[in-house]
């Protein structure tokens, strides 16, 4: 592992699927009224507590989400990830996080399982360390408390 990633310095980055950018708009009654803004806002303010660095990129794209996760090898000692509808179809992103070879948490702001059929099936959830579903925004912060209480993350 790189000398940067080491237990005494988390470095964590959370990635943000597609249509996560329209939270508060799309389907408030599903993920919430919180904006995006807030929810990232959040997340900073939840890692400066903990003592952890936080970057956190967000696509509609499922490539850029692909390069992001390669660009991460050695920089960082977790993934958060919301996948978002990429949950569901992406061997990619799978392909990648298995690639780089760090510890995954995998996200979702509503319960997938008390969902459509087809979002109950994740791509990601296998390879994950833990996935939290069905809490909301908290769903994000409880990653955070995790990524800083694991060992492996």
């Amino acid at each position: 592992m790189n000398p940067e990633t080491t237990a005494n310095r988390r470095r964590v980055l959370v990635l943000h699927g597609p249509n996560l950018n329209m939270l508060g708009v799309r389907e408030p009654g599903v993920y919430g009224e919180d904006s995006f803004e807030a929810i990232k806002e959040a997340i900073f303010n939840r890692a400066r507590k903990l003592g952890i660095e936080v970057d956190q990129f967000q696509s509609n794209h499922e490539g850029d989400l692909v390069d992001t996760i390669q660009q991460a090898l050695g920089r960082y000692t977790c993934i958060v990830i919301n996948p978002g509808a990429y949950t569901h179809t992406s061997i990619a992103i799978r392909d990648a996080l298995l690639a780089v070879k760090i510890p995954v948490i995998e996200v979702h702001l509503s319960n997938i399982h008390a969902r459509e059929g087809f979002r109950k099936t994740s791509y990601i959830s296998d390879i994950a360390r833990g996935t939290i579903c069905g809490l909301g925004p908290a769903g994000y912060l409880l990653a955070l408390e995790a990524a800083a209480e694991l060992e492996s993350c």
